[in-house]
């Protein structure tokens, strides 16, 4: 089931994407399950928002691929890296990414992310994904110049607009499938990963991040990017398309 989140005749509207249309939903079906209003609406008329804005937090993963580490001079962690985006993050499909002036280099990072359905608080990694309402696609766009000069990534990774989720959320994805992830930069490849090859999965992560703090229906959790990341800039179309999940596409613009 593919869930969007929408804009339409200036309200906010959660639906069900069906060939075209969205079947429109009584409300945020992560809090008030999956009773429609009865409305069909063409997805033609609608704008596309983030599929979800964290209430909690973005919880983000680094290094979690092998060659990706390694085009950056790093060694695998022994554990999952966590690091934190904050809400104000995030931007949706189309959206612009503005690239803030205290940067001279912006880098893009295709990812899956998972998006939690319900308290998880010390989740064994068995039952893990239990607690994952469904999938997005993100971009954990990163000010790398900043990364390498502040030492701790805050600024770096937590900007406005550096967090584009989209464009809907899948509550059938499985990430044990064989998933791609690719990003293009005005049409050229320049990721292209196999979601298998995670050193942590998404169970892995979910288990781990839980124990060290709770999480909360609608939290996002960004599981790592593969190798080929590199900058961007204003004018340059961002997309990262996942194997199932559809495509994110973003328009780069100075600030």
């Amino acid at each position: 089931m593919r869930i969007a989140r929408v804009s339409h005749q200036e309200a906010i509207t959660y639906g069900i994407v069906d060939e075209g249309e969205l079947v429109v939903l009584k409300g945020d079906p992560m809090f008030v399950g999956f009773d429609t209003t009865g409305e069909r609406i063409p997805l033609a008329e609608v704008t596309l928002l983030a599929p979800v804005i964290p209430r909690s937090k973005i919880v983000a993963i680094a290094r979690n691929y092998r060659d990706h580490a390694a085009e950056l001079g790093n060694e695998v962690p022994a554990e999952p890296m966590l690091f934190f985006k904050p809400n104000t993050s995030v931007v949706g499909p189309n959206d612009h990414i503005v690239l803030p002036r205290q940067s001279e280099r912006i880098d893009f990072e295709g990812e899956v992310a998972a998006v939690i359905g319900r308290v998880a608080k010390n989740v064994p990694r068995e039952s893990a994904l239990d607690y994952v309402f469904g999938y997005t696609i993100a971009n954990d766009v990163t000010a790398r110049d900043l990364q390498k000069s502040d030492g701790q990534w805050a600024r770096a990774k937590g900007f406005d607009t550096s967090c584009p989720l989209g464009p809907a959320i899948e509550t059938e994805f499985d990430p044990s499938a064989e998933v791609w992830i690719e990003t293009r930069v005005n049409g050229e490849v320049k990721q292209r990963g196999l979601l298998g090859d995670m050193v942590y999965d998404v169970a892995e992560i979910v288990a781990y991040a839980s124990a060290a703090f709770t999480l909360l229906p609608g939290d996002v959790i960004l599981t790592g990017t593969p190798a080929g990341v590199g900058p961007f800039v204003a004018g340059d179309v961002v997309e990262v398309e996942v194997t199932g999940l559809g495509i994110l596409r973003n328009t780069a613009r100075d600030a």
